[in-house]
């Protein structure tokens, strides 16, 4: 490993581990932009009164939406698995349990990201009564 001169965590040299670490840092910051739209168009320009089933149907009407919706769900459930990745390696020492805790990790965060993209994707409002 090679230690960065910005702090005092150590850098992964390569391979997946870097590629891991570069991806956080990237994912994190993406988020970071996506999270505050998300959270200006809900909370400050549309008040709870106006999101409804309707108000979301209008808005999942077009691909735009869904597209920006879709990228922070995986970039989110990506990256949070990823942190949870490197809990377990850290404090999950015997290899039977690390193996264990990781497949539960990757088949509860493959659901998750089914089931997330699928409403994203297949959403198909409901015409009212």
């Amino acid at each position: 490993m090679v230690v960065s001169s910005s702090y005092s965590q150590p850098k992964p040299a390569g391979g997946f581990e870097l590629w891991s670490w570069v991806f956080m840092r990237l994912s994190g910051l993406l988020l970071l932009v996506l999270a505050l739209g998300h959270m200006a168009l809900m909370h400050l320009i549309h008040n709870v009164d106006e999101i409804s089933y309707a108000f979301v149907a209008n808005r999942y009407a077009g691909w735009t939406w869904r597209l920006y919706d879709g990228t922070m769900l995986v970039l989110a459930l990506v990256h949070g698995l990823n942190g949870a990745r490197i809990l377990i390696d850290d404090y999950v020492h015997a290899a039977p349990w690390r193996r264990i805790a990781l497949g539960a990790l990757y088949v509860i965060g493959g659901g998750l990201l089914v089931l997330g993209l699928g409403v994203v994707v297949f959403f198909a409002p409901v015409p009212s009564s």
